[in-house]
């Protein structure tokens, strides 16, 4: 091989390693993503079961009773 043939080579040689790298770091960083996106979504799921909940717990309350007292005008009206 002729000089120049061999540094081409080399320099091919050396941008493939580097490639390889990025890319062993790109497929981990894609796997983090998955890993936090699906955590999100299951943080997601459960505010909307505790929101849900809430709405059943606030919808079987009594209108009137105990709680009728918040609903009253304070006294200086």
């Amino acid at each position: 091989m002729s000089g120049n043939t061999e540094s081409q080579l080399v320099e091919l040689q050396t941008q493939f390693a580097f490639q390889e790298d990025l890319l062993a770091a790109l497929d981990a960083r894609v796997a983090a993503q998955d890993r936090e996106i699906q955590q999100m979504q299951t943080k997601i799921e459960a505010l909307k079961s505790l929101c849900r909940q809430l709405v059943d717990s606030l919808e079987q309350q009594p209108l009137g009773g105990a709680d009728s007292s918040m609903q009253e005008r304070p006294p200086h009206y």
